[in-house]
């Protein structure tokens, strides 16, 4: 394997899948429609620190325009896709519930049906922790996942079965990996670290959807993105959780970045979301046995990194509008 098509490639996790793949000499086909939902700023930083790799080429293009990406498998005809172009969000997933379909369903669709054309035989698509609503912790992949609570969830759980189809019907050699609350340098500013080191960093108050006992799977970002170059080996078809397995409180994860900026905030306690789920665990065996792979990045170390890299490029950062 030597060509990769990375989609979502400016985001926060394909930009960092992308760099771990050029460091391991992989040529890297980039694709992203570069879209304003967040900040591009954030993007256009991610995208030059790989643009210097002579072997990351970008396409600014769209999963759902199928002809443009057809165009890019005739021109580079890759070795294996790795898919993390993705609506994401939960809460803003109620408020255009129609693009996290056609995007993360559809696009999913889109890049199926030009693997099985061009004859790519591996398939490794992002999915997400958000299935595992009301399932028993540590939520393990064996578990039913019928019940999504979001339509964020519902568009990724029609991704992972019209995976599975190609695999079932053309043979496509296929990774699904759910990830468990990424976070780190370079991230979301829709999600929660992101916001809360900004707001402390500004002097404004946080807002905390519940009371913060809730807890979350903290993963850092660079290894998740090790895990998911690992999930392309030969797998046949599998669904692996990649995962701190080491849930945090979010009161905790204030407290952490009070310590590393320096200051103390205040908190305004706000309603808990109905399509939030109150907690995450991953169970980490089968990522365990089949890759060799476990976090090696706990959540204190993690908040220090991201703490830096914000206070690093404050500059620019605290133009950010956060949504």
């Amino acid at each position: 394997m030597k060509t990769v098509i990375v989609t979502g490639a400016a985001g926060f996790i394909g930009s960092k899948v992308s760099k771990e793949l050029l460091k391991q000499g992989y040529t890297v086909i980039g694709i992203d429609n570069l879209n304003d939902y967040y900040d591009v700023q954030i993007k256009y930083w991610r995208l030059a620190t790989l643009k210097e790799e002579n072997k990351f080429v970008l396409y600014t293009a769209d999963v759902e325009n199928i002809e443009a990406i057809r165009f890019i498998f005739k021109f580079h005809q890759p070795d294996a896709v790795i898919n993390l172009a993705a609506r994401a969000g939960v809460r803003y997933s109620m408020e255009n519930p129609h693009i996290y379909m056609t995007t993360n369903a559809h696009g999913t669709l889109n890049l199926l049906e030009l693997c099985k054309e061009f004859g790519v035989r591996k398939f490794v698509l992002a999915s997400t922790s958000s299935l595992y609503a009301g399932q028993e912790m540590p939520f393990k992949e064996e578990l039913p996942v019928n019940t999504p609570i979001s339509p964020y969830a519902a568009s990724k759980k029609a991704a992972e079965m019209m995976a599975y189809t190609y695999h079932y019907l053309y043979g496509l050699d296929i990774t699904v990996f759910r990830y468990f609350t990424v976070y780190g340098p370079a991230g979301r500013p829709d999600m929660s670290i992101f916001r809360f080191i900004k707001w402390i960093m500004e002097g404004t108050p946080l807002q905390v959807f519940g009371d913060g006992s809730q807890r979350r799977d903290f993963t850092y970002v660079d290894d998740i993105a090790r895990g998911t170059v690992l999930g392309l080996k030969p797998m046949g078809y599998e669904i692996i959780n990649l995962g701190n397995s080491n849930p945090d409180t979010l009161s905790k994860t204030i407290e952490l970045i009070e310590e590393y900026t320096g200051k103390k905030t205040e908190i305004q306690y706000k309603e808990f979301h109905k399509a939030d789920i109150s907690a995450t665990w991953a169970n980490i065996s089968k990522a365990q046995n089949l890759l060799g792979w476990q976090a090696k990045t706990n959540l204190p170390e993690g908040i220090k990194r991201t703490v830096q890299w914000m206070k690093d490029n404050w500059e620019w950062i605290q133009s950010i509008k956060l949504l």
